[in-house]
């Protein structure tokens, strides 16, 4: 007789590793769901404790309420170490070092006032919820972006270097105009900070030309500035017209227990990072 395949019996860290990671479940998405409230609650109250007039008559409230869902996501950031196989994989991971970052502003502030603020990392957790609510078109759209922007660095970087070389001429030339006439203009470093400012159509006023020859010159680096807005736009552009023509799967929920990745496709049964087999 044929051997019968037995069927794989689920540990504690399997089940933990299911609700946590995963949302396939009924109470893998209520473990995701009561977290997004909670995180969502935590940068609340940091806000809140930020506005004087409210901390100072419920700070004790608000410092204990931070504290308390500080030990919570603790105890879930011991726990997603815990169930994972490879822990060093979570810990380096995006998600790993965002988790980290969420809990380290509460303990560091008791040495360190102030540093509870930086809390409003957690908002990074948010980003959970495009896998919770199996929003795949949204994650793929989030991918093809950041695929065009990587693509178009070297392009960027290009016409960064030439915009450098612009300010640093335009900046030079306009103190020689100007510096004699007009304090503000009594050095090149700041005449450059002039002509970033006015490029990128910020134009903070703090510094303006008096002489009709800088105001010209003024006006020609306004006009180049709406062209360097458009470059970058367009070349970016490009790149996601041209990433769009390859059409993405649909992705599930599914965690590698391995190395932590997700965005598998609904039929895989191997990891396409690191090729351990999924718990399907």
């Amino acid at each position: 007789m044929p051997l019968m395949k037995k069927k794989k019996e689920y540990t504690t860290k399997d089940k933990l590793h299911e609700i946590i990671f995963e949302a396939d479940t009924f109470a893998g998405k209520l473990f995701d769901v009561i977290l997004l409230i909670l995180i969502a609650l935590s940068i609340i109250v940091v806000m809140l404790e930020s506005v004087k007039s409210i901390d100072i008559h419920y700070h004790h409230i608000l410092v204990k309420i931070e504290w308390t869902l500080t030990i919570l996501f603790t105890i879930e950031y011991f726990f997603r170490i815990y169930s994972v196989y490879r822990p060093v994989k979570y810990l380096t991971s995006f998600f790993g070092i965002v988790d980290l970052l969420a809990i380290l502003p509460t303990y560091l502030s008791l040495i360190f006032i102030g540093t509870q603020y930086l809390l409003v990392i957690r908002a990074l957790r948010l980003l959970r919820m495009f896998r919770i609510f199996k929003l795949g078109n949204h994650v793929n759209q989030g991918k093809i972006i950041t695929k065009s922007i990587k693509a178009s660095i070297p392009k960027i970087t290009v016409f960064l270097y030439f915009v450098v070389l612009v300010v640093i001429i335009f900046g030079s030339i306009m103190y020689l105009v100007e510096g004699k006439t007009n304090d503000n203009f009594d050095n090149i470093p700041r005449s450059v900070y002039w002509a970033i400012v006015t490029l990128t159509t910020v134009g903070y006023g703090d510094i303006a030309p008096t002489t009709p020859l800088g105001q010209f010159l003024a006006s020609m680096i306004m006009i180049l500035g709406y062209a360097v807005i458009a470059v970058p736009t367009g070349i970016v552009s490009a790149e996601i017209v041209q990433s769009s023509k390859h059409k993405s799967t649909e992705i599930e929920t599914q965690s590698c227990r391995f190395c932590g990745k997700e965005g598998h496709d609904n039929d895989a049964e191997f990891c396409k990072y690191c090729g351990q087999k999924l718990n399907v």
